[in-house]
């Protein structure tokens, strides 16, 4: 049995732009803090918190390689979605998921093959 009578009533009105209609999902100190956080461009920052969740993650987890792996997979997918944005070769996007996973396997403390020097 449902009880709707403790729903939120939802405007009837569209927003008049798209800070209004986020404004409804955040609290007061988001609402102050969305107008810096709009005026950072790229995504350098969001991926060094993911990298340190991740870290984070297999100190205090590392026996759960499915949680790690879509850690991981999230870090890629944002890595990826920078180089596209800054249309950077796919070199350096290889190295870069190269990193990521070396700091993975340095984590849960295995020691990989270092790299062929090229």
């Amino acid at each position: 049995m449902n009880d709707t009578s403790a729903l939120v009533p939802v405007k009837e009105t569209a927003p008049s732009s798209p800070q209004e209609l986020y404004d409804e999902a955040l609290d007061l100190a988001e609402r102050l803090r969305l107008p810096r956080a709009r005026s950072v461009e790229g995504l350098d920052s969001e991926i060094a918190l993911l990298r340190l969740r991740l870290l984070r993650a297999a100190r205090q987890d590392p026996d759960n390689l499915e949680k790690l792996l879509k850690g991981a997979a999230i870090i890629v997918q944002a890595v990826s979605a920078r180089y596209r944005l800054s249309e950077k070769s796919s070199d350096n996007l290889g190295k870069a998921v190269s990193e990521v996973i070396q700091q993975i396997g340095g984590a849960l403390g295995l020691n990989p093959d270092p790299p062929p020097s090229g």
